[in-house]
């Protein structure tokens, strides 16, 4: 089963995760320093949510669709490319205290969307590049030039 994941950055996790709680009907799948996210089954929805700075306003961090195999992520990779789009692939990446495979790309605002899969938990929350040109995320670098770069070039 894949689902869509929708990743928050929020000033007071336990605020957050108390309001979601209630709003699913479900506590957390994982909880870690500064981080917890939900495994919704419904509606299907992996909920990320990464505390940020004390008194700012909750913001999109990223976007994604969970899947089930490598081979999830290698087809969306494929037809992601054969589309036209600009794409940045990781594997074996420590992400959001997941140890994860993925392919980022972004959407026609910049918003920054990964197709994923986990493949084992970590005891760490990790730093994945992501296209987020912020660089504060859970899973934030360099990536939004990579794309940027690919999709000018036509190369990737």
């Amino acid at each position: 089963m894949s689902r869509a994941q929708l990743a928050l950055r929020v000033s007071d996790l336990e605020a957050s995760i108390a309001f979601y709680s209630k709003l699913f009907g479900t506590e957390p799948a994982k909880r870690r320093e500064g981080y917890a996210n939900f495994a919704i089954t419904e509606p299907p929805l992996k909920l990320v949510l990464i505390e940020g700075e004390p008194g700012e306003e909750t913001r999109l961090d990223h976007l994604g669709v969970e899947v089930e195999s490598i081979d999830n992520v290698n087809a969306a990779t494929a037809r992601l490319r054969d589309a036209g789009l600009a794409t940045f692939e990781e594997n074996d990446t420590s992400c959001c205290y997941a140890l994860q495979a993925k392919v980022w790309v972004h959407g026609p605002g910049k918003e920054p969307w990964e197709v994923y899969v986990v493949k084992a938990d970590a005891d760490t929350l990790g730093k994945s590049a992501d296209p987020d040109t912020t660089g504060d995320g859970c899973c934030t670098s360099q990536i939004a030039e990579t794309a940027e770069t690919a999709a000018s070039c036509n190369c990737g």
